[in-house]
């Protein structure tokens, strides 16, 4: 499969496929890169798709980052690369992974896509916000006093981060949509993805014993299946 390297306002970025009208955008979860879109563009270049997959902020070859792994640096960042793609194709669809798809929906409602097709996204970040602070048992207070609280799971809690998400919800989602999804998620409650799916008419298809990070072989095998479903029935 043709492969090329490319920088996108400094983002760096792979182009994956032969010469099309028609690209998806790819964008990773937290520790993905996008190296990760490999086996999703041999797939979508059977159906006359490219793919251009980048790196988020602190992941892949930018790992060296810090403190930029949050929407108010990320959007930016794709409505950049939203506009480099829109130059130069025709068509464009959305393949995002967990926060990559909210970082998606957050940068990309007032587009035109295509179709996206979502795995195990976060679908509301506030709820998973105030369940991780259960988790570590922190109160709202505690955190607008103390600004930044780490935990032992290793994310750290982040006054700036809840405010953001509080004055940016996902109000407007009015694109052909396939979701998949592991019933055994632990960032987001399957009441969230099936209201999610009856509010913006998505297509939703759960994987019994799933989980959040698709990575065992039989989770691999249902995540190749329905991305090939999805592309042949979606175009």
């Amino acid at each position: 499969m043709k492969k090329e390297h490319l920088e996108i306002q400094g983002i760096p970025s792979i182009l994956w496929g032969e010469p099309s009208k028609k690209l998806y955008l790819f964008i990773h979860g937290q520790g993905g890169c996008k190296e990760e879109a490999e086996s999703f563009a041999e797939i979508a270049g059977c159906y006359g798709w490219q793919v251009l997959s980048i790196d988020l902020p602190e992941h892949g070859e930018r790992k060296a980052e810090k403190n930029s792994f949050d929407p108010w640096h990320a959007v930016p960042e794709l409505m950049t690369v939203m506009e480099y793609a829109k130059s130069h194709w025709d068509l464009i669809a959305l393949r995002a992974t967990s926060i990559g798809a909210w970082f998606g929906m957050l940068s990309f409602s007032d587009e035109n896509l295509k179709r996206c097709l979502f795995v195990s996204p976060i679908l509301d970040m506030q709820q998973l916000i105030h369940n991780m602070m259960n988790w570590a048992g922190v109160s709202e207070e505690q955190l607008r006093q103390e600004q930044t609280i780490p935990t032992s799971f290793g994310q750290t809690l982040s006054w700036e981060y809840l405010s953001y998400v509080k004055k940016h919800p996902i109000t407007k989602w009015s694109f052909p949509t396939n979701i998949l999804y592991g019933d055994k998620d632990n960032l987001t409650e399957r009441n969230i993805v099936e209201n999610f799916t009856r509010r913006f008419g998505c297509s939703l298809t759960v994987m019994e014993n799933g989980e959040h990070w698709f990575h065992t072989p039989e989770q691999l095998k249902v995540l190749d299946q329905w991305e090939r479903t999805s592309l042949e029935n979606m175009g």
